[in-house]
């Protein structure tokens, strides 16, 4: 019997029965990371190095400072995990067995060992002295255990991987071994055990306990359905040449174009549906804009993912995904085989996302793989197995430093043999070209440039194309462009169009005009809704509810109805309006805004409509009349420093010249007129011109600094950094408000508190703003008494980021700020 099991513990009595071995829990953990690599293609010698690696990632519990924190809570001199790198660099006779060369070694010890969400960073020149400071009965037992798992796998071997393979791998290698550290931790399904036996039989035991576990952590690979149709409609055109299109070998790129509403989502996950079953990857994450984009998204995966899936596992990735009832209905629910399901265990850490046989979430999620933020390689082994669908690729790369951040993405993909579908209505021909060579880099192809300018299009890059589609406009015919010049021009006309019975929407650039804009419609007596991101969340989502209720594809009361929005109805809702007000923004947001006038006509057709034909008004000053660079102000307020003032103007010259936005056929002609082939702006915006392309030119540097290098393995290119420090988007700072309401002198969250949870509430009553306008207000004092004993109950790091705000019977928060359930937060 091996006498060290009782002197190493691995994991405490807390929270189980007794203390549990270190060695039995290595075992444990290779069990999970064994049956998790049986999916892989490597070959049994290979996986059973991998297993045996894994199998070593806590050696470093071998020693007195790990045993001591445990049994006393004494502080470790060093790290156990970085002592496992310690460790394992001394064994040489292991490496030399195994048939790696010291670099490669390194490489993947330093992975393995690394599985706390960031590499090991010991100096080897004190690794002599560390294994000394471990004691003489961990130096004596290391090369007995190290000999006694080696037998475990004998046929394990690591010859013929090279130093560039090596790092490639340690990547991927890292990401698998906290995985199955996860796993192999959980008390309920490796509980601890008392009774020492021999290592061989505890590994039987162990692996039956693994299959088990990797089923209830909802990481069996759920199998797919076959090759049966996902949709009962008949198809569309695109939706028709992704299901005929051919596929090459190896990694491959897809790219969608089309026009809002034209079925792009459905032509992916068909084309999705013919990827899995060609073997390019094991699963899907749909990766959206916006946390509302993946809100929706989800719940129209949760419909067909049945179809496509026997019994997949399908997971919400965002930051407030636990906020959504539809997921939290999901979660654990008592499920048929072949039904969609979520396990808690991948509920419970938003790090485990990606791990779902299914993920839909916010881009950021995917992001993190390719940044230096701690456990990046969790992200990036979740997302190796999955095909990567990006939707609204257009609001994705929406600036320099996301359209860097997103070739990165692809190009990381395609080198960890990943496949890709991109969706878009509006991307610039630069853009496509942009990512299109960052996956061939990635893949290690060489493919021509795609110049192409046809519209719509489905290409695959570097193979076939489809472009032969109708390029006429659909039911709704051309949509025409009337401009306004005025916000009292903008109001007389909703108000006029409601009147006649018509559902209107006034999208406007900036929060306070959109404020503004529902005001003055309300004091001419017309029933107004109000949508935008300064609303607390529980007060935003009965305002979408409400929104989709009536402004949706189904909706019912929309006769006179004014909904007033900013940007988040351009992606983020599916509605359909018969009247629409826009403040100028660029083309592409104009395309995608338009999107929602006159949308379903199977279910309201022309003759049902309050309006004749479809036009587009645009609040906007003449193109002509430009005098300095603060042309737009006069008309559109704060509104008009959101975009670049050049693609305003550029939009402006070209569309009211054309005075309609036409058929999909030259919608790329109009994108690439004010995105790409830039026309001449007015001398007087040339400087503004010149600043936006040198802001551009520093975050696409900043964007290439804060992604990892691949190139250099886990140990020299990762990191352990917050998501703060590398953001996956850039913008002006905000803070984080929770607004409360006084019951009985106590304050509580402003959101109801569902099912009694307080702390959900809270976090529903959060709500965000410019950090730059709320720092010159007089905020509630945080040390007041009522406020910190509201805020005791909360994690340390909420209570020193989020400022918690009573709000007053009037609405008032301090001078200058106030809230309102119909307006949102008020300046």
């Amino acid at each position: 019997m091996n006498e060290y099991l009782e002197r190493w513990p691995g994991k405490s009595a807390k929270g189980r029965s007794s203390e549990h071995p270190a060695v039995y829990h290595m075992l444990d953990v290779a069990a999970v990371s064994e049956r998790l690599l049986i999916q892989t293609s490597y070959s049994a010698s290979f996986k059973a190095a991998l297993t045996m690696l894994i199998a070593f990632h806590d050696l470093g519990k071998i020693g007195e400072g790990f045993r001591n924190m445990i049994r006393t809570g004494a502080v470790q001199p060093l790290r156990h995990w970085e002592l496992t790198e310690v460790w394992l660099s001394g064994a040489t006779w292991l490496r030399d067995r195994l048939g790696a060369n010291p670099h490669v070694w390194r490489t993947l010890i330093a992975a393995v060992a690394g599985h706390h969400g960031r590499p090991p960073t010991r100096d080897e020149r004190y690794f002599p002295n560390d294994r000394v400071a471990a004691g003489v009965d961990a130096v004596r037992d290391i090369p007995l255990i190290l000999d006694d798992i080696l037998a475990l796998w004998p046929e394990a071997s690591l010859v013929g991987l090279s130093r560039s393979e090596a790092r490639q791998l340690s990547w991927w290698l890292s990401g698998l071994t906290v995985a199955s550290d996860w796993v192999g931790s959980h008390p309920e399904w490796f509980p601890s055990v008392t009774r020492s036996m021999d290592l061989r039989r505890y590994l039987e035991q162990a692996r039956g306990r693994a299959a088990t576990a990797v089923a209830a952590a909802g990481l069996q690979v759920a199998g797919l359905k076959g090759d049966a149709p996902l949709f009962d409609f008949v198809l569309r055109p695109m939706q028709i040449a992704a299901r005929d299109i051919p596929l090459p070998e190896g990694p491959t790129l897809a790219v969608i174009e089309d026009e809002t509403g034209s079925g792009k989502t459905e032509a992916a996950l068909i084309l999705a549906q013919r990827m899995l079953a060609a073997g390019k990857g094991r699963g899907l994450y749909v990766a959206l804009p916006t946390m509302a984009t993946a809100d929706a998204m989800f719940e129209r995966a949760e419909e067909v993912m049945g179809r496509l899936f026997d019994g997949p596992s399908l997971t919400l990735a965002h930051g407030r995904a636990h906020l959504s009832g539809r997921f939290r209905d999901l979660v654990g629910r008592p499920t048929l085989s072949d039904d969609v399901t979520c396990s808690s265990w991948l509920a419970d850490n938003r790090h485990r996302a990606l791990l779902a046989d299914v993920g839909v979430g916010t881009v950021d999620q995917a992001l993190f793989s390719i940044l230096p933020v701690r456990f990046s390689t969790l992200y990036l082994w979740g997302l190796s197995s999955k095909i990567l669908i990006v939707d609204e690729a257009h609001e994705v790369a929406g600036d320099a430093y996301m359209v860097e951040l997103l070739a990165a993405l692809l190009r990381t993909h395609a080198a960890q043999g990943g496949s890709a579908i991109l969706l878009t209505a509006t991307l610039p021909l630069a853009q496509r070209a942009t990512l299109i060579r960052a996956f061939a880099e990635g893949a290690g192809k060489d493919w021509p440039e795609d110049d192409d300018r046809s519209y719509p299009s489905l290409s695959i890059a570097g193979g076939a194309t489809c472009r032969d589609f109708d390029r006429k406009p659909g039911p709704k015919g051309v949509v025409r462009v009337r401009r306004l010049s005025a916000a009292s021009d903008a109001i007389d006309l909703l108000v006029a169009s409601a009147a006649r019975g018509a559902a209107c929407v006034w999208i406007r650039n900036s929060v306070d005009e959109a404020i503004a804009a529902a005001e003055a419609l309300r004091a001419r007596g017309i029933p107004v809704s109000l949508l935008h991101a300064r609303f607390v969340l529980s007060d935003r989502q009965r305002i979408e509810a409400q929104t989709l209720a009536r402004f949706g594809k189904h909706g019912e009361g929309r006769a006179g109805h004014v909904l007033v929005a900013t940007q988040v109805v351009e992606s983020s809702l599916n509605l359909d309006f018969d009247v629409m007000v826009s403040d100028l923004a660029p083309m592409a947001a104009l395309i995608q805004r338009a999107g929602r006038l006159w949308r379903y006509m199977t279910e309201r057709p022309r003759e049902h409509r309050a309006v004749p034909d479809p036009v587009l008004y645009v609040l906007s000053p003449a193109p002509d009349t430009v005098t300095d660079q603060r042309w737009l102000v006069p008309v559109l307020g704060r509104g008009a420093w959101v975009y670049p003032i050049t693609d305003q103007w550029r939009t402006a010259d070209l569309l009211f010249r054309v005075g309609e936005i036409p058929g999909p056929g030259d919608l790329r002609a109009m994108i690439e007129v004010v995105h790409s082939e830039a026309r001449p702006v007015p001398a007087v915006l040339e400087a503004a011109e010149r600043e936006w392309i040198g802001a551009g030119y520093g975050q696409g540097t900043l964007a290439r600094h804060n992604v990892v290098d691949l190139s250099k393995g886990y140990r020299d290119g990762g990191a352990g950094a917050k998501d703060t420090v590398f953001p996956t988007r850039l913008g002006q700072p905000t803070r984080i408000l929770v607004l409360a309401r006084w019951e009985n002198d106590a304050l509580i969250p402003w959101a109801e508190a569902g099912g009694g949870d307080q702390m959900e509430a809270w976090m529903r009553s959060e709500v965000q703003a410019s950090k730059r306008r709320l720092d010159r207000l007089p905020l509630p004092d945080q040390t007041a008494p009522a406020i910190k004993a509201a805020k005791a109950a909360w994690p340390v790091w909420r209570r020193e980021i989020m400022t918690l705000c009573p709000v007053g019977e009037d609405g008032m928060i301090c001078d200058g700020l106030r809230y309102d359930s119909a307006s949102g937060l008020l300046f």
